[in-house]
């Protein structure tokens, strides 16, 4: 829903004369008060984007459209917060006034829309000054609100031109951190492409040529399908009957890297909500999904019911559980997730460096127990969808130093669809998000995910 094209016709609302009295009637009210509810919790609580919309819009009572709406403005909010806060600062010269309640996402929510989104801006105007009305706290500020969004209006193309710089969307410490791992070109690449809505991609069981024809996708080299519309995936063909399910491309390797083969008994350790889980079981391996989550293994069990695979699924903390050792351990240990920074925006605001470190040492407890559960002559793929070295290489480096019964499996290009821009010079796969480029930034790109292949001796 980008800015300049259809206006959003719900959303016709008189420019100048709001008050409280008719401000609960104004259709798509409730979806910015939705979204400023998410967004403000979101910066204060460190919370993720997506669990917290789930959680707080039922009781705002929206319809599908205008939960899309809600949600589509707090991912653009998070997508560009860097941009919106600095042009939002610039033009408040005293800074955002104190005490004032929910002024400050009421004004981030409204700049989302005026500056990214096909929103009318007088719509986006009238309706955050109608929000700003309803609590006493932010009411005082009405006449700032008014004038700073209307100066952001008029100054929209002023404000875009001059956002050049890739890192203003993102944190400090992040930008940092890749131009130390990656360098400056790179890590401005990684940046760039954060911008962009994500591509949506799919696994299919089979046939991945022919439901690439049936869905009007791309099929890329790695053999995930591409989606070139964003669309309700629940009405595609193939969604009901189990053909296929929803897996970034990258998320997708690992298994591949596993080489999964009929019959052989693989862990796959902190499973849920399950693609992985799927890919091996649609290989013939017998699978045994682990997680600690009791929720998201509900989700795998559903996922795995609609696919018609099976799996023996265990509610267990992965560090903890024993078995007898398996032909095949996966392990999508927990991360940082700043690869997903483009599908989950709100990620590069709501972690920290420290968050990062806090996750080394789980990591390193969970592939030990990844080792146990590996017989001899049997392989062993670590991944995580982190950017950061420290969850990725650092771990590899520091496990198999300590570990000579392990030993490195080199990845070969025509493993990966002969995308060798994807493995670095140990054999390791470390996929970009600027990478795999097609015919358009949408069809582009795919989350930042490493992965290494070791097998017991």
């Amino acid at each position: 829903m980008a800015k300049g094209s259809r206006p959003d016709a719900r959303s016709q609302a008189r420019p100048d004369d709001s008050d409280a009295s008719d401000a609960a009637s104004a259709p798509g009210l409730p979806a910015r008060r939705l979204a400023a509810a998410v967004i403000d919790e979101v910066l204060r609580a460190k919370l993720a984007l997506d669990d917290t919309h789930d959680r707080l819009a039922p009781a705002f009572g929206l319809d599908a459209a205008d939960n899309a709406l809600a949600r589509a403005i707090t991912i653009t909010a998070f997508r560009r917060l860097g941009t919106i806060q600095d042009a939002i600062n610039a033009r408040l010269e005293r800074g955002s006034p104190r005490n004032s309640g929910p002024f400050e996402p009421i004004m981030v929510a409204a700049a989302a829309q005026i500056l990214f989104l096909d929103v009318p801006d007088h719509a986006a105007v009238d309706l955050a000054i109608r929000h700003l009305h309803e609590d006493a706290r932010s009411s005082r500020y009405v006449a700032l609100g008014n004038a700073l969004l209307r100066r952001l209006a008029r100054e929209r193309e002023a404000i875009l031109a001059e956002a050049v710089d890739p890192f203003l969307d993102t944190p400090e410490w992040l930008a940092e951190s890749w131009m130390e791992s990656y360098g400056e070109e790179t890590a401005a690449a990684i940046a760039e492409s954060h911008r962009d809505e994500p591509p949506l991609d799919i696994s299919v069981k089979d046939d991945a040529a022919g439901w690439a024809a049936k869905l009007d996708g791309v099929l890329l080299p790695t053999g995930s399908v591409r989606l070139r519309e964003r669309q309700a995936i629940t009405g595609l063909p193939g969604f009901d009957d189990g053909a296929w399910w929803v897996q970034d491309a990258a998320a997708a390797l690992p298994v591949r890297l596993l080489a999964p083969k009929l019959g052989e008994r693989i862990a796959d350790l902190c499973a849920a909500p399950g693609g992985k889980t799927a890919q091996l079981a649609a290989l013939g391996a017998e699978v045994t999904a682990v997680d600690r989550s009791g929720p998201r293994l509900r989700r795998l069990r559903a996922n795995l019911e609609r696919l018609g695979l099976s799996a023996e699924i265990i509610t267990k903390d992965a560090s903890l559980w024993e078995a007898e050792p398996f032909d095949a351990v996966l392990l999508d240990a927990p991360c940082s997730a700043t690869g997903t920074i483009r599908r989950h925006p709100d990620v590069a605001w709501t972690k920290s460096a420290e968050d990062r470190d806090k996750l080394v040492a789980l990591q390193a407890r969970l592939l030990e127990a990844a080792a146990r559960l590996t017989r001899p002559g049997g392989r062993l793929v670590y991944c995580t969808c982190s950017l950061e070295p420290q969850e990725g290489e650092a771990q590899i480096e520091a496990f198999l130093a300590g570990h000579p019964d392990f030993a490195r499996k080199p990845i070969e290009p025509a493993e990966i669809g002969g995308l060798a821009e994807a493995i670095d010079d140990k054999g390791d796969l470390r996929t970009l998000p600027h990478q795999l480029r097609n015919e358009t930034p949408r069809l582009s790109g795919w989350s930042g995910f490493y992965a290494s292949r070791l097998i017991r001796l």
